[in-house]
């Protein structure tokens, strides 16, 4: 009788006042969302209800809420994707090209090897190369694209003089070991030695004595740290360490080659942790170009100060000590500099080589990084355990959109497509920036706003079939109910059902 009494202008109001009402919800969901980066709806359940219900969150929370916004492309600045030079970039010979003879694929991509071309012709040759015929046959070498005459050129190079980049190209693309590869080095130093020696009198002699000098200074400055590489390689760790101070002692104004990361991951090898702090405390500095090595090495050495003891749950009831706190907060920071190593870190992601290049915050510093201390960071008991509990809460701490940026300066949008163009995509999926994801209140809003604005416009339109559809939807809706009703009055007593109607 109840809803034989209800007319079509009911069912207009009814509808129409839900669609505004989900309407109003929406429109605050997306105001929420869009200036905190999370549903008004979700955080409130997850912080206030979901405790009285007896549930506990005991980790950082599960959906990774980050972006790239829809900022104009224009707004970054080409510094922001410069390519640097891998600190820990591997041997062609000895290294990348064993990985191709046993699997077939191409480690190195096209645009990376011409990248280190250039690299090679900027540091390794002068103007003045012309006047030692050695050096005139090398400056074309490195410009050849052809591995083989590459090394055919160092070859002929060799016959007529002792040439240190000769020996450096072949210790680099044939030497098929790196016990090999050292011994071309060591070769190499000795005639870069004497080349050193001889600019170094002359270099206040003229511009080109001038260019030769600092192309003799790079050429031993890149034998040194190689040769260093090499004992790191071969297990003679401690040498290695001594060269490279060595090196950095003698050529102090040299910072752009990072042989500071160099140091950081021998001295971690040798779980040599106060050097390690000693070195981040010179070389983490604000002044100082940022990398994933830095801020992770930092959240390492914090983490292990916690990690051996840490517990979700614990610490989801007492709440975190002031060490913790700053490990958490040391992992935040990492993280919001390269979001992409964790995953490499955690193995939720699959390792390859290296690139030759590196683009910061990008997905190949992430693997360059994660290549050479993933095993640094699992000799630390329990320091991946908190690195998987409080890694992704990270994004939840980014303002929304990201260009606003939060500890460094903003994410830059370009870095997806240089990561593709330095790793090889046909075996390797790049890894880009966390998306963040509309929550479901706001998608289940969305929905049901749109479902009752057209049950609005529908009603409006045909009042009387909209109101037989409704009567037959409550029907139906209630039909269960009645039937219960129907079975109750079936068992109790007819006196007895009467009285409960009364009260």
């Amino acid at each position: 009788m109840f809803l034989n009494t209800l007319t079509p202008k009911f069912y207009v109001a009814l509808t129409g006042t839900s669609s505004l009402i989900s309407g109003l919800i929406l429109i605050f969901e997306w105001w929420y969302f869009r200036k905190y980066g999370t549903s008004f709806i979700e955080q409130v359940s997850v912080s206030h209800l979901r405790p009285l219900l007896g549930g506990v969150d005991s980790s950082s929370p599960s959906n990774s809420n980050a972006s790239n916004g829809e900022a104009d492309s224009s707004r970054q600045s080409v510094s922001e994707c410069k390519v640097w030079r891998n600190p820990l970039n591997l041997f062609r010979g000895a290294e990348y090209n064993r990985y191709t003879w046993v699997t077939g694929r191409e480690p190195l991509t096209y645009y990376d090897m011409n990248l280190s071309a250039q690299d090679h012709q900027t540091f390794f040759t002068c103007d003045s190369d012309h006047l030692r015929p050695a050096d005139a046959i090398m400056q074309k070498a490195w410009r050849e694209r052809n591995p083989q005459a590459r090394i055919s050129a160092a070859h002929e190079a060799l016959e007529l003089e002792d040439c240190a980049t000769a020996y450096i190209l072949l210790a680099e693309e044939e030497a098929t070991t790196i016990m090999e590869a050292e011994r071309l080095f060591k070769q190499a130093l000795k005639a870069g030695e004497g080349c050193y020696r001889r600019s170094q009198q002359l270099q206040h002699h003229g511009t080109q004595y001038e260019a030769q000098h600092r192309r003799d200074t790079n050429v031993l400055v890149y034998i040194k740290r190689r040769l260093a590489m090499c004992s790191r390689k071969l297990g003679r760790t401690r040498e290695a360490v001594k060269m490279m101070r060595d090196l950095m002692k003698e050529f102090p104004l040299l910072s752009m080659f990072n042989i500071h990361e160099n140091l950081l991951e021998s001295l971690l090898e040798l779980q040599n942790y106060a050097d390690v702090q000693a070195v981040l405390a010179k070389y983490d500095d604000i002044s100082l170009p940022k990398s994933a090595t830095i801020c992770y090495t930092a959240a390492l050495l914090k983490a292990r100060a916690v990690s051996d003891k840490f517990s979700p749950e614990a610490a989801s009831r007492r709440g975190l000590s002031t060490a913790e706190m700053n490990a958490v907060e040391a992992i935040h920071r990492a993280v919001e500099f390269n979001p992409h190593v964790p995953k490499y870190l955690l193995e939720m992601k699959s390792l390859i080589l290296p690139p030759e290049h590196i683009l910061k915050r990008g997905d190949s510093e992430a693997i360059a990084y994660a290549f050479f201390h993933l095993q640094h960071w699992k000799r630390v008991e329990g320091a991946l355990n908190l690195l998987h509990c409080t890694w992704e809460g990270t994004f939840r701490m980014i303002p929304y959109p990201l260009e606003k940026g939060h500890l460094f300066y903003p994410y830059p949008i370009c870095t997806e497509t240089a990561d593709r163009e330095l790793l090889p995509t046909v075996f390797h999926e790049v890894s880009v920036y966390p998306k963040k994801e509309l929550p479901f209140f706001i998608l289940f809003t969305a929905g049901l706003c749109s479902f009752t604005a057209m049950l609005a416009l529908l009603t409006h339109q045909f009042p009387e079939l909209m109101g037989v559809f409704a009567k037959a939807f409550l029907s139906t809706l209630f039909a269960p109910l009645n039937f219960i009703m129907e079975k109750v009055e079936s068992i109790l007593p007819s006196s007895l059902w009467h009285q409960l109607t009364r009260i």
